[in-house]
């Protein structure tokens, strides 16, 4: 077989596994966990099929036509780790709220400067994860294991999500804003448990090396990804049951195009998607980008800005910035 034919299988191959990541949206990772990990590669394997296509106009090949026009079904899911082509709005001075969310580490840069930051922001609703709450908290404050919402705006229900006695956790707040009720949910789903070593790289933090690096990381990926399946189970419950329009969002542990990310999702906007632009990245901790905190929001909920903002490094991901005007 000559060369350039087995360069062609194995593109082709390539083309197929970008192709079955569209399969998330459907394969629970109960099914098949391990479809889930390609969600993981996506960014490496969409740069390796662009690479591919070069090589191929460089070789003067007509096949090269055909892979640069498939490259555009991919169009949404590259957008949703960058997105360069944000919906336009019109200019207005005018937002009903602010949002923020952020994984603060339990504090672990220093409380002081992080409560200023987020004081600093002046938002209506702070969504906290990875929060120490086992000290008292005012009235104005709601407090679930890891994760917490301030508001400025009166609550009027509120639901602790998992009672499992798992890691993540999530709860919803109704919250009454100028007379409009929102449903607002904190997402904090089960971390993954990784360190660095198991990456290979260094880990101040761990004590001795891991032995069986890989099996050890793709065994608390393939389980945690089944925890995923049915704390994301409860969380659409009260989404899809909700009388108000939502506002989901918070850290997901899980990347754009995982199935946490297409049933999280599912007919409510990314907001990243409407009015934000760049890199989508929100966990810096790794050397490889990785965009796992979301704002995402019912259709009747216009997204009039979004950032990710990378000045900040108080922990091991960025805090994530809208601003929406409720209909």
């Amino acid at each position: 077989m000559k060369r350039a034919h087995i360069f062609l299988v194995f593109h082709l191959l390539l083309f197929l596994v970008l192709l079955s990541t569209f399969a998330n949206a459907w394969v629970s990772p109960h099914y098949f966990s391990k479809l889930n990990l390609l969600s993981l590669a996506f960014p490496y394997l969409f740069l390796l099929h662009l690479l591919f296509t070069l090589i191929w106009f460089f070789k003067r090949k007509k096949i090269a036509a055909v892979f640069f026009l498939v490259t555009f079904i991919f169009y949404n899911p590259v957008r949703r780790w960058v997105n360069f082509s944000p919906q336009k709005t019109a200019q207005s001075h005018q937002k009903d709220i602010k949002v923020l969310t952020y994984n603060v580490k339990y504090g672990s840069a220093g409380w002081y400067t992080m409560r200023k930051y987020i004081r600093d922001q002046n938002a209506d609703i702070i969504l906290v994860q990875e929060k120490d709450t086992s000290r008292a908290l005012r009235n104005d404050l709601v407090k679930y294991p890891s994760v917490i919402l301030k508001t400025k705006h009166k609550i009027v229900r509120q639901q602790n999500l998992f009672n499992d006695g798992s890691k993540g956790n999530s709860f919803y707040a109704d919250v009454d804003i100028n007379g409009k009720i929102i449903r607002v949910i904190n997402v904090y789903l089960e971390p993954f448990k990784l360190n660095k070593s198991m990456l290979g790289m260094h880990d101040k933090y761990l004590g001795k090396e891991e032995k069986n690096k890989m099996g050890t990381l793709f065994s608390r990926l393939l389980s945690t990804f089944k925890a995923h399946e049915i704390q994301v189970k409860k969380i659409r419950k009260v989404v899809d049951h909700s009388p108000y329009p939502v506002i989901l969002a918070g850290d997901f542990n899980s990347v754009p195009n995982s199935w946490e990310y297409y049933n999280l999702g599912k007919n409510l906007d990314d907001a990243f998607l409407k009015a934000g632009s760049g890199s989508s990245t929100s966990f810096h901790d790794y050397k490889f980008p990785l965009r796992i905190d979301y704002v995402f929001t019912s259709k009747s909920i216009k997204t009039l800005s979004y950032k990710v903002d990378y000045s900040v490094k108080f922990s091991d991901h960025y805090p994530v910035i809208a601003e929406f005007l409720l209909n």
